[in-house]
Order: structure tokens, then C-alpha cells, then sequence
């Protein structure tokens, strides 16, 4: 299986090394929606500059996930910093389902709290260049997911 999985954003590619090794089940359940192509045309529905960038709901706002059940929790010592990826949840550590977001800096305080499943390690500007809001008034998407 490959570790890399490549989002074609609105603004540009973005190449994230997955980290089964923290979180097997994230990783497998990314890899199984991107392969669904499940991610295609999502948008990123609250961008908050300096913070992260969140997308992964199919709705594009924040409020749903994919049919597939919620994940167990598999928090990790990895540090939330630029480039991390981490999934998102609700106030049940146990609720990850199909959305993620990606820290543009140091944000520290979210570790131990947030499964992190994977690494930018090329395109970040693009992550960077997408249009913030909460929601942005002309959001910025995954085009298309690919894993390989």
C-alpha cells in the first residue's frame, strides 16, 4: 500500500505522507474514501488563517461525514504542527468519521486531543493560498484525491 496521497486542490497539488504507523484505522478509512473517490469535489468549509484548514464533510459545511461508521479514537503523540493532519470530531473523542483538517502552524495545544494520520511535504502554499472564512465566501476544494 502506498504511504502518499496527493489532493489536486482548487489551488494546486498538496502530497501528504500517511502515517498508518500512528493511526491504522484513519489511514485505512482515508485511503478507502479517497479510493470511493469520496473526497472529490469536497470543499474546505472553515479555513482559519494562521490556525488550519478543515474539509472532508460532503455536506460543505461542516455538519456531516460518510455513511461508514465513526472511528475509535487513535490519539498519538505526534505534535500538531505546519503540516499536520489530523482528523476532525466532535466533543466524542470517539466520532471521526471523514473529516480532517491541516494545521498551517504550530498548534500544540490540540495534541493528545486529535488523531494525526498524516504530513504535508509538498504543495503546503497551496493549503496556505485557500480562501479562509468559516465558511469562506468562495471555498476552496479537493478536485481530486488520489492515493500512489
Amino acid at each position: 500500500m502506498s504511504n502518499k496521497l496527493t489532493f489536486t486542490l482548487s489551488t494546486g497539488d498538496v502530497v501528504i505522507t500517511l502515517r498508518p504507523d500512528l493511526a491504522p484505522q484513519h489511514v485505512a478509512r482515508i485511503t478507502e474514501l479517497v479510493k470511493e473517490g469520496f473526497y472529490d469535489g469536497v470543499k474546505f468549509h472553515r479555513v482559519i488563517d494562521g490556525f488550519m484548514a478543515q474539509g472532508g464533510c460532503p455536506l460543505g459545511t461542516g455538519t456531516g461525514g460518510s455513511d461508514k461508521p465513526d472511528l475509535p479514537q487513535e490519539f498519538n503523540s505526534e505534535p500538531h504542527v505546519r503540516g499536520t493532519c489530523s482528523m476532525a470530531r466532535t466533543m466524542d473523542p470517539n466520532s471521526a468519521n471523514s473529516q480532517f483538517f491541516i494545521c498551517f502552524g504550530d498548534t500544540e495545544f490540540l495534541d493528545g486531543q486529535y488523531t494525526v494520520w498524516g504530513q504535508v511535504t509538498e504543495g503546503m502554499e497551496n493549503v496556505d493560498a485557500l480562501p479562509k472564512g468559516e465558511p469562506p465566501a468562495n471555498p476552496g476544494m479537493i478536485v481530486k484525491a488520489v492515493i500512489g
